[in-house]
């Protein structure tokens, strides 16, 4: 590499980082949940009985399990991202979600019959979960990938998988409004199922994208 050019990379260098991290992260989730509400309200739309649904806990539940999981995962996605950051400590912080779920599932035990839970847990709508919740969560994983793209994580594919859980939970947020499968067993199997696929994308896709 010649003066000229090492010249012209620490300048892009310098382009690249014009923007704080931090503000970038909040303008990519504002983005990306723009993003979800648009693609959800153009293929799927609300449940029809939402008004109604809106009054039970298991369909509301479904909300706060999506909110938590986005709101741990953007902490620790945006700490991965910088060099040396302690992530660790908000990496504990997605544990909040699978924990609130699995308080969920075991009152939901409690309230079936033994002879209901399999049926809770199938549901109507397990692979119609499975293709939106991804579907819906594409382009908010594009866009966080982005960012770790422009910035410079240690670690890509950890990165990628959080982002995955990031985009996962924003998709499931927007799906869960169309849903009408609202147990938390169902939510436990398919949601999980579904942004786990997310997951694998987001770490997969890091790994390529993300390198220093």
């Amino acid at each position: 590499m010649n003066t000229s050019e090492l010249i012209k990379k620490l300048a892009a260098d310098t382009r690249r980082t014009s923007i704080p991290l931090p503000a970038m992260w909040w303008g990519a989730v504002v983005i990306a949940v723009f993003f979800a509400a648009g693609v959800f309200f153009a293929i799927l739309g609300p449940r029809p009985d939402i008004a109604a649904a809106a009054a039970t806990a298991r369909f509301l539940f479904k909300f706060l399990f999506a909110t938590a999981l986005a709101a741990s995962a953007f902490g620790c996605a945006a700490a991965l991202s910088r060099p040396g950051a302690n992530w660790h400590n908000a990496a504990l912080g997605i544990s909040a979600a699978p924990t609130l779920l699995a308080m969920a599932v075991i009152a939901e035990l409690f309230a079936l019959s033994p002879a209901a839970w399999l049926a809770a847990m199938i549901g109507r709508n397990g692979l119609v979960c499975m293709t939106y919740i991804p579907l819906i969560g594409l382009g908010p994983l594009a866009i966080f990938l982005w960012i770790l793209h422009r910035s410079a994580p240690t670690r890509p594919a950890v990165a990628g998988s959080v982002a995955g859980l990031l985009a996962g939970g924003i998709g499931a947020f927007a799906y869960a409004a169309h849903c009408n499968d609202d147990s938390p067993l169902f939510v436990a199997t398919w949601y999980s199922l579904a942004i786990a696929g997310l997951v694998a994308l987001g770490a997969a896709g890091a790994s390529r994208f993300a390198r220093w």
